[in-house]
């Protein structure tokens, strides 16, 4: 047993479940590989690589004068970022962090969260990946349920890690500013951009956290002497990635180092007949945090030696444009919402595409409207994928070989190197070909379990490593998946199914619709009805025309029988809409006073 197991509680690392999964339906299993593009390998060698700490060391050995990150105009080559890492690796055991271990990152995209997260990694810690926009209460969750004895956080949120560290076991707190890590020496250009943060446009509250340390000086401190080598294996809990917050409880899922380094290896070997050539750079709008982020762009483009250029707030549309103004990209990942911002923005729709590569879709449902808005701009097709914390995130992939890349068509594409995915029924039985049924996968990705939560695990994972998704989706002759919709999202009016994904991707078509939400609210007759909310990009659209629209594209039990216009809907931080919170709020409303 490693040493970072061994820190682990049993109730953390023994998960076992005895419920059985059905047996397989006949030929389903494997027809997808006559699907894939020429020299993408039906397996991946996971052995490759021992841990992400030797990726890590690899891959910035190999590319040290290579430009890793950019921010705010300011370039991380890979050496440098090692040196960095290396420093904090050696502050945290110098502070007595042991192997095992929760380390906390509160950090938006910038140079510091990858200096923290390889540092963190290398030192033998478990990292819990915190969203800076939590609440008071949802930091303080996090915090206790992880057991995190150290966290670095951006000076913006110190007030709110400040209110939520009663009843944690936090001891060691590293605060950290944006103009921090932007240059060694004077650091002028990093002084003036904090003081500008600070003083001018007042973004950090005043805080008082009396033992914190700043990264500069921890990182100082730890220059002094190497880290000392960890011994970590591949079955290491590497993430605490923390999931299911919209839908009750977040739980942290425990990502271990050979997970990611499936992940990353099966993502790789599907891209290289495009990535795998000149020096690549991508477009980084979506957090690093999240896990879409971490493993396509963070893991995937180091061990292509690529470029990331870091967006601290992508909703801020026309900074973002400013800043990717001189850039020439040719990747990016990006979420529907965050495409259809962006799509809006005449800067964007003039830029020069003629080497954009490849543009990644994930997260949540790509609707057809907007992936054939991005067509029209750029001349690329949005490659959606599909994915989830518990696995990775990727489970499956279209084909981004130009020779084999097909239009948009809503599918989300073929199951990834080494990786299974099998439909079961409402009957428990296991789907044929083109019968829908809760999509379940099995494959080097998929979680090791949830932390200290046997019981929400054995609700998802069996003992032969089968994970149910909780997705409803199907699958025809070619292998291609097709998503309906998530198993809890769906709509029963007079007892049929109906999939908000559908009427919200009828509705996008829609030329005078920004975005678009559906859910159901309790009908006493139909059991549910189907209520939509609308952000409007024109401000004359009618509730009449966005009814009569239904009613041209959808049968009649799926016609919303409620429309409601917002000027903005509930979202997570990568753009995620949350269905639940509408419908939460729909709820309350039916509430007696």
């Amino acid at each position: 047993m490693s040493p970072s197991t061994q820190s682990l509680p049993p109730s953390a690392t023994e998960v076992r479940v005895s419920h059985a999964m059905p047996q397989p339906a006949p030929n389903t299993d494997g027809i997808w590989f006559e699907s894939y593009a020429p020299g993408v390998p039906h397996e991946i060698d996971v052995a490759q690589f021992a841990s992400i700490v030797q990726l890590f060391d690899e891959c910035t050995q190999k590319y040290r004068d290579r430009v890793a990150y950019v921010s705010v105009g300011s370039n991380l080559a890979y050496g440098e970022l090692a040196r960095k890492a290396n420093a904090f690796a050696s502050w945290l055991q110098g502070i007595g962090v042991k192997p095992g271990e929760r380390v906390a990152i509160m950090l938006p995209n910038t140079f510091q969260y990858p200096v923290a997260l390889f540092g963190s990694l290398k030192a033998g810690a478990v990292v819990v990946n915190v969203n800076p926009l939590y609440t008071v209460r949802e930091l303080a969750h996090q915090l206790k349920d992880s057991g995190a004895q150290t966290i670095v956080v951006f000076e913006n949120f110190a007030k709110t890690l400040e209110d939520a560290l009663p009843g944690t076991r936090v001891q060691n707190i590293v605060v950290t500013a944006l103009g921090d890590l932007l240059a060694d020496g004077l650091n002028i250009k990093g002084r003036c951009i904090n003081a500008l943060i600070r003083h001018l446009k007042k973004m950090v509250p005043a805080y008082h956290l009396p033992q914190a340390i700043r990264l500069r000086e921890a990182l100082a401190t730890g220059a002094r002497r190497a880290p000392a080598p960890v011994a970590v294996n591949q079955t290491d809990v590497a993430f605490l990635q923390y999931t299911g917050g919209t839908t009750g409880v977040a739980k942290g899922a425990m990502l271990t180092h050979r997970n990611i380094i499936a992940n990353v290896l099966q993502a790789k070997a599907w891209s290289d007949s495009e990535l795998a050539g000149d020096i690549e750079t991508v477009l980084t709008p979506l957090p690093l945090y999240h896990i879409y982020s971490l493993t396509l762009n963070a893991m995937i483009f180091m061990l292509l030696g690529g470029r990331n250029i870091l967006i601290a707030n992508p909703r801020d549309t026309k900074r973002v444009m400013k800043i990717i103004r001189h850039e020439t990209f040719t990747g990016i990942t990006a979420v529907n919402t965050l495409y259809n911002a962006f799509l809006d923005d005449e800067e964007f729709r003039k830029r020069d595409f003629s080497k954009l590569k490849l543009a990644m879709a994930g997260g949540m449902a790509m609707q057809k409207a907007v992936a054939e808005r991005f067509k029209a701009v750029t001349g690329k097709t949005i490659v959606e994928g599909y994915g989830l914390t518990e696995c990775s995130p990727i489970v499956t992939m279209n084909p981004v070989n130009f020779r084999h890349m097909r239009d948009f068509d809503g599918s989300i594409g073929l199951p990834a190197p080494s990786t299974v995915v099998r439909f079961r029924k409402e009957d428990g039985s296991w789907a044929g070909i083109d019968e829908p049924g809760e999509l379940c996968v099995k494959g080097p990705q998929v979680m090791k379990g949830y932390w200290n939560r046997p019981e929400e695990t054995a609700k998802v994972l069996d003992d032969d490593g089968w994970l149910a998704t909780g997705d409803i989706g199907v699958m025809n002759g070619h292998g291609y998946i097709r998503l309906i919709d998530r198993k809890k999202d769906m709509i029963l009016v007079s007892g049929f199914n109906v999939y908000p994904n559908e009427i919200e991707d009828v509705i996008a078509m829609h030329p005078d619709v920004r975005e678009v939400a559906a859910i159901g609210v309790p009908d006493e007759v139909q059991g549910e009805r189907v209520k939509v909310f609308v952000v409007a990009r024109n401000p004359a659209l009618t509730q009449a025309q966005v009814i009569e629209h239904c009613r041209k594209n959808l049968t009649g039990y799926k016609v919303p029988k409620l429309v409601e216009f917002r000027d903005e809907l509930p979202q997570t931080n990568v753009g995620k809409i949350l269905r639940r919170e509408l419908r939460a709020q729909e709820l309350a409303k039916q509430k007696p006073a």
